[in-house]
């Protein structure tokens, strides 16, 4: 049987109750579309919210690690041009000597060991300039694995100087020492040459390693967007939803209101 009341208005509440939900819903939608997160505090999602956070954290530390491996394709790039200029300069002493080496005059052979000499110099100047005077341990974190020695590129690069190259007390000023020089000159570009494979070797596995950190670099985000990321269209749906909601509640609540009034017409 109905009752009538009006001191507790029982639809009233009723409406109330639904309007406030609908309007929790609406700002919720909002909220959403507006940041573009469909998580925007914890309540939201408290389990995905922390999966979300691992993942961003190791998109953080990736795309520091594909800094870093670029930094260090830098620092080697450096060192390779050195390198292949100083093998240049390595043939120039090789035609010094030979020259020298064909020759029996003293006046030739003192120009051309002079040249030799500069020659030499500017080989030790490079050298320093590029930070191959003396032997170095390149290593460059790249990966975000919780190992540190699994994340790590890296290796020992040699020194280059006359001395490591063998030519240190070459000269070219007597037929003799020239004949010797070309020798030595030649087991220097071996010797060169193994230094240039191991910095060509390491930029090999940067490069590698790069793609790698790239390629789960975007897997990684692609993860943590399905988790974070708000689904645009389903949250349009849901603010045209709440609208309609909002409106016929409170067109609900109007009406509700409008009925204890109506009581009043038994008092006359």
């Amino acid at each position: 049987m109905a009752s009538f009341s009006v001191v507790n208005n029982i639809t009233s509440a009723y409406a109330q109750t639904n309007l406030q939900a609908t309007q929790l819903g609406l700002q919720k939608a909002l909220n959403r579309l507006s940041s573009g997160y469909r998580i925007n505090n914890s309540g939201d999602d408290a389990a995905g919210l922390s999966v979300a956070n691992t993942y961003r954290n190791s998109s953080a530390v990736l795309t520091q690690g594909v800094r870093n491996a670029n930094d260090g394709m830098s620092n080697l790039q450096i060192k390779d041009g050195a390198l292949s200029n100083i093998s240049t300069l390595l043939d120039r002493l090789s035609t010094l000597a030979s020259q020298a080496a064909t020759t029996k005059d003293t006046t030739i052979q003192a120009k051309l060991n002079s040249e030799f000499k500069n020659v030499t110099d500017e080989i030790t100047r490079e050298t320093k300039v590029a930070g191959l005077d003396t032997s170095s341990s390149f290593s460059v974190f790249v990966s975000n694995t919780t190992t540190a020695s699994d994340g790590m590129v890296g290796g020992s690069v040699a020194a280059v100087t006359l001395t490591s190259l063998g030519i240190d007390a070459s000269k070219i000023d007597s037929q003799s020492a020239a004949i010797t020089a070309v020798s030595k000159i030649s087991s220097a570009v071996t010797s060169l040459g193994s230094v240039q494979s191991t910095i060509g070797s390491l930029q090999n596995s940067l490069q590698f390693a790069v793609g790698l950190a790239q390629s789960q670099l975007v897997n990684t985000k692609a993860a943590e967007s399905r988790i974070r990321d708000a689904n645009v269209a389903e949250e349009a749906a849901n603010m045209t939803r709440y609208n309609i909601l909002s409106q016929s509640g409170i067109a609900a609540l109007a009406q509700a209101n409008q009925s204890t009034s109506s009581v009043l017409a038994l008092l006359k």
